[in-house]
């Protein structure tokens, strides 16, 4: 039945996309609640309203018997929805005629009548919901009639954010694939205000560790530590990338051709979506070390655009840094800790792990790990933690210095040939003390 309403809901969209871009002119000035009601009277016969503009969408209506009894908040929501297909349209139509284009001979963008879809459910009208939400009853299309199909377990709930006090909730979307109906269901946001702390979780994001975090104080000290690295996830997202190149070497070794298009696609699907868990995992990591130590802000480094230049085609360090996953766990990072009331600030990256947490100076790699730095004193200390204690040392050395920016590096501001000294954590300790 839920496939049936979305076919019923697509077929009644189609029209109304045409009569709102036809009518744009006369709608373009109006509110969005304004728009609704205005082409809701071109299309709907009444005993108000007994001759609507469009006759010919009655028409349509007589020829599909769902439309004769469609509900009256579906077809607000299909009208909505119309009107937001033929705005999207408008807006790229105008931007291309006034030159704004990703090429100079791009073709003009053309109206999207035959959209795919999902119809808006208003609570109380077309969805019902219990007093847990373990179960709902949802308005569907039977073949005959509109009616309420009830007792519809929720299985899930994503995040739980329906249900955290404040929050509200607003009108779900049904989303029906091959195998499974869900609710796409979005939440109103409850504004949380997060209080200003002397400490920052600063995080560095790495090849060995997918992310170090320390809690670094605005004197310098350090409070707490941690690793996130989800080596199992890691090691299954490595196992299909390596069962890709040996099923690509294979193939190119017997056809002497190159792959085809949609090779090994189930391969790489896999490997993208356990790469996609993995930035979730870390992200979820950071904000829970976070909100333990009740801070505001989580500093992180400014890699974008960053590409890497070590290891050549084909070797296991190249590989590490195509599948390394910064982008999207800053991303995830960004959304959930602004829900939370807090802030994510980048800074300037240079020099936080190529020099000593301590002030000592430059720092040497250990042959045999590479992720174990050797100070000049001979003290041995973990790189990914030192460039950590660097990260949050920088953010606090720019705040009090006052570059907002945040794109400071060095202590110096010299342009001649003076040699300057990055921003360490040692760095910030002995501001603290002078």
């Amino acid at each position: 039945m839920s496939i049936r309403n979305i076919e019923e809901y697509r077929k009644y969209l189609l029209p109304l996309v045409i009569i709102v871009n036809a009518q744009w002119v006369n709608l373009t000035d109006l509110t969005a609640k304004l728009m609704v009601n205005a082409v809701e009277k071109m299309i709907h016969k009444t005993a108000d309203n007994p001759d609507p503009k469009h006759k010919y969408f009655q028409s349509i209506i007589k020829s599909h018997p769902s439309h004769r009894k469609f509900p009256s908040y579906l077809r607000r929501a299909a009208i909505a929805d119309a009107i937001g297909i033929v705005s999207s349209f408008q807006t790229r139509y105008r931007e291309w005629q006034s030159g704004i284009r990703a090429l100079k001979d791009a073709k003009p963008p053309r109206l999207t009548a035959i959209c795919n879809t999902y119809p808006v459910l208003y609570k109380g009208q077309q969805i019902r919901y219990n007093l847990n939400y373990q179960t709902v009853a949802v308005k569907v299309w039977s073949g005959t009639d509109w009616v309420w199909l009830s007792g519809i377990k929720v299985k899930g709930h994503g995040r739980n954010r329906h249900l955290t006090s404040g929050n509200e909730i607003c009108s779900p979307a049904l989303v029906v694939s091959k195998n499974k109906c869900q609710l796409s269901m979005p939440v109103k946001i409850d504004k949380i205000n997060r209080e200003d702390s002397d400490y920052v979780v600063s995080v560095d994001l790495g090849i060995n560790n997918a992310a170090t975090c320390a809690v670094v104080g605005k004197d310098g000290t350090v409070k707490a530590r941690k690793f996130l690295n989800p080596a199992r996830d890691i090691d299954r997202r490595n196992q299909r990338r390596m069962m890709i190149a040996k099923k690509s070497k294979q193939t190119q070794n017997i056809t002497k051709t190159q792959r085809e298009k949609g090779f090994c696609k189930e391969l790489y699907r896999k490997s993208s979506n356990i790469n996609l868990e993995i930035s979730r995992q870390v992200a979820r990591g950071i904000v829970e070390f976070a909100k333990t130590h009740n801070v505001k802000v989580i500093v992180i480094e400014s890699l974008a655009g960053w590409k890497a230049k070590a290891g050549h085609n084909g070797s296991l360090i190249k590989q590490k840094f195509h599948l390394w996953c910064h982008a999207k766990i800053v991303d995830i990072l960004t959304d959930r800790w602004a829900e939370l009331g807090g802030q994510v600030q980048a800074i300037n990256p240079k020099y936080t792990s190529a020099y000593a947490f301590d002030g000592s100076g430059k720092v040497k790699r250990n042959k045999n790990n590479y992720s174990l730095a050797v100070f000049k004193s001979g003290k041995q200390y973990n790189c990914d933690l030192s460039a950590s204690y660097n990260i949050g040392a920088r953010y606090w050395y720019c705040l009090i210095q006052g570059d907002k920016t945040f794109s400071r590096v060095f202590v110096s501001k010299s342009s001649n040939d003076t040699l300057r000294t990055p921003v360490t954590l040692g760095t910030l300790r002995s501001l603290e003390v002078a």
